[in-house]
């Protein structure tokens, strides 16, 4: 058991060391997330669409949402384990939220990232990861597996 728990220890410092050789090659730290975040929510807040639809739920707790959000890019990027949320629970039941936003988001997103990004090799990676969570979300919240039945087809 002991050896086992070893073994399990040397593989996950192993998994994070790899992800900090990564991330350093393509230009991400903690700095530069922190930036991205920052900047986003601050956007996203005042986003005639996203805005209500975030300050909705988070009226009073943005900051905590942006080091929430900190937390989940670092763990993303780092695999340090710095996030324990739960991304889909946290978006169900979201007043107002559509899978139209999500384009939205990503447009928001991707203005951010060519205003406070330079590195094109950041940048990238920063909106590759972007989409897979918003096809992630829109998928877990808005798939209906009934619209893909042939049978409904015209």
């Amino acid at each position: 058991m002991e050896n086992e728990l070893q073994a399990r220890a040397a593989h996950n410092a192993e998994i994070r060391n790899r992800a900090d050789v990564e991330m350093h090659a393509l230009g991400v730290d903690r700095a530069l997330i922190n930036t991205v975040v920052d900047t986003f929510y601050a956007r996203v807040l005042e986003h005639p669409e996203l805005g209500p639809v975030f300050d909705a739920r988070l009226s009073g707790r943005w900051s905590e949402h942006t080091l929430k959000m900190k937390s989940f890019w670092s763990a993303v990027a780092f695999h340090d384990g710095s996030y324990g949320g739960k991304p889909v629970q946290a978006h169900l039941g979201v007043a107002n939220l559509t899978s139209d936003l999500f384009p939205k988001w990503l447009e928001l997103f991707a203005t951010t990232l060519d205003d406070v990004v330079t590195n094109e090799k950041a940048k990238a990676w920063f909106m590759a990861t972007a989409q897979r969570i918003a096809r992630s979300l829109t998928l877990s919240l808005f798939y209906n597996p009934a619209l893909d039945d042939p049978n409904r087809r015209s």
